[in-house]
């Protein structure tokens, strides 16, 4: 599986591309680089539309951050300092 960093990295930039791209719909060089991510998140999510694999993207980040095992710290924390 990819890693989640390069996966939260793609989506963080194919999200600003996307805004982008909303405001200036005719810039070509924009739309160039939206759509390279897009492909680049369809491969690697092996999805099929852009939609698609970023909802996947999302989705395994998500994931992936929700199961990670806390810092020390984070569950004395949570546990109220014990």
């Amino acid at each position: 599986m990819p890693d989640t960093s390069v996966v939260a990295r793609l989506i963080a930039r194919y999200r600003a591309q996307e805004h982008r791209l909303l405001d200036a719909p005719h810039d070509e060089r924009a739309r160039r680089r939206f759509e390279d991510t897009a492909y680049t998140l369809c491969v690697l999510m092996c999805e099929r539309t852009a939609r698609e694999a970023v909802l996947a993207a999302e989705r395994y980040v998500h994931r992936h951050i929700r199961s990670a095992p806390q810092p020390v710290a984070a569950r004395r924390a949570a546990s109220g300092g014990c």
